[in-house]
């Protein structure tokens, strides 16, 4: 268990010093985990709701901070290339995730075709089925715990999050661009 507990700090520290630069990203990610949370809890009496709300507003604010708002260039503070970090991320990178929305919304299209189908199932569907390749796909492209660990990181991110971004709008608001924890020292 301490093993495991080890991984996810790891993948959490990774994550966050490697993309997370940005304090409009970070307070993207704090209107996320907000939406998220809420989205759990509606998991209980409204799931097509809660997918909606899941997509539509919490992944929507959170994948936007990391397409617009991080910097793509050299990244100095960790000494390492966009395409090094890339490269070596263990969930979905960039180009993983473009693929993901563009999964999404090819399976949305039988909604337009047959409006009986819930476009929040659907949705919920994506999320689920997203979720469970990657953790299966990091079974083989790395070992079993990795993607176990990867999984509870991307089902426990709104609540970590939370805790760690909950001060990113108020720095912002006072003109806080980039945080500056994660700035080079030299």
């Amino acid at each position: 268990m301490k093993q495991l507990l080890q991984a996810l700090e790891t993948q959490r520290w990774d994550d966050h010093r490697y993309y997370h630069h940005s304090r409009i990203n970070q307070s993207l990610h704090f209107v996320s985990a907000c939406s998220f949370l809420c989205a759990y809890v509606m998991l209980f009496f409204s799931p097509v709701t809660a997918a909606l709300v899941g997509w539509l507003v919490a992944m929507t604010a959170r994948q936007s901070g990391h397409f617009f708002f991080e910097p793509k260039g050299y990244d100095h503070v960790n000494q390492a290339t966009h395409e090094y970090k890339e490269r070596i991320k263990v969930g979905y990178n960039l180009r993983r995730k473009v693929l993901l929305y563009a999964f999404l919304a090819a399976a949305s299209l039988p909604v337009l075709v047959c409006p009986s189908l819930e476009l929040g199932w659907v949705w919920l569907a994506v999320g689920a089925a997203g979720l469970l390749f990657r953790t299966v796909q990091l079974f083989y492209l790395r070992d079993v715990q990795t993607g176990l660990v990867w999984m509870i990181k991307i089902l426990t991110d709104p609540f970590h999050d939370l805790k760690l971004y909950h001060k990113a709008p108020l720095a912002l608001l006072r003109g806080e661009l980039i945080d500056p924890t994660l700035r080079p020292t030299a």
